[in-house]
């Protein structure tokens, strides 16, 4: 593909708008580390007879020659397309896609079917509105071994090419779940096992002593009585960027928790207080 005028450009490029992303329950993924993910998790789907996580794929030679495992990947599918870099720029949301991008299926799941598996750790983003955090957030809990990310009602679209971008691959990792009301989302996660855990800066409860706890009971000693178990099925709450928890989304949980300050910020980015809080339960659930 030399033109990048042509129709079918266009109609990949419109998936940068949210609009189009809806109507056609697909989205781009741009560079090699998200579509070798993307490829990896299509092969999956396919070796179990499921349906096509990448419905088209377009790249450029030298970035197939850089690349030679996504090159195999690709051809296996045989939904690769050759096209130059003017045709790649055309469709990409970057500047630069870096010589391959792929259309997708979106893969979001209900969550019924998350918490049918008894999971141990979910991220829950409460009104979180950039996308860079969002998918630092989705990122972190794939890292962390979360079995899944909640979205709830106006948090952003997870699908927005940066949000895409920033999960650096994890969004074919990890099952995302959109659109959930908080209490609703509360109320069913206690009915699976789930403790509810609040990060809030202004919280009663220290992260770090409930670690040193968890620490403690690992080495027989014991810890202070009454105080959550970080090994203990949990899900996190982590809020909008500017306003943080609602008051309604506080008292969804059974503790409200902060991460210390040792310095003088006066607040941590939140998908960094995420990443923070998120591998405290891991730790707790894994030694």
């Amino acid at each position: 593909m030399t033109n990048p005028r042509a129709d079918r450009v266009r109609d990949v490029a419109k998936l940068a708008t949210r609009a189009a992303r809806t109507r056609r329950r697909q989205f781009l993924a741009e560079g090699p580390q998200a579509v070798r993910e993307a490829l990896r998790l299509d092969a999956e789907r396919r070796a179990e007879g499921g349906s096509a996580v990448v419905v088209e794929l377009y790249a450029s030679e030298p970035c197939l020659s850089r690349h030679p495992e996504i090159a195999h990947l690709a051809e296996a599918t045989g939904r690769l397309r050759l096209a130059d870099d003017d045709v790649l720029a055309a469709m990409a949301d970057t500047v630069n896609p870096q010589g391959i991008l792929a259309v997708c299926t979106m893969l979001d799941v209900p969550l019924d079917s998350v918490l049918a598996e008894r999971p141990r750790l979910l991220a829950v983003m409460c009104r979180v509105q950039d996308p860079g955090n969002a998918g630092t957030i989705l990122r972190a809990a794939d890292s962390a071994g979360a079995a899944a990310v909640v979205l709830t009602a106006g948090s952003v679209d997870i699908y927005n090419p940066k949000a895409v971008r920033s999960t650096a691959g994890s969004i074919f990792h990890v099952p995302v779940v959109l659109g959930a009301d908080p209490a609703d989302f509360a109320a069913a996660a206690r009915g699976v096992g789930l403790g509810i855990l609040a990060a809030d800066g202004a919280g009663p409860l220290d992260l770090d002593e409930l670690q040193d706890a968890s620490a403690a009971r690992r080495t027989g000693a014991g810890g202070a009585a009454g105080e959550y178990r970080l090994e203990d099925p949990t899900a996190w709450l982590f809020g909008n960027e500017a306003q943080g928890l609602s008051e309604a989304e506080k008292e969804l949980a059974d503790h409200r928790v902060a991460v210390p300050l040792y310095g003088r910020a006066e607040s941590l980015n939140v998908g960094t207080a995420a990443t923070v809080c998120l591998y405290a339960s891991a730790r707790g659930q894994r030694r």
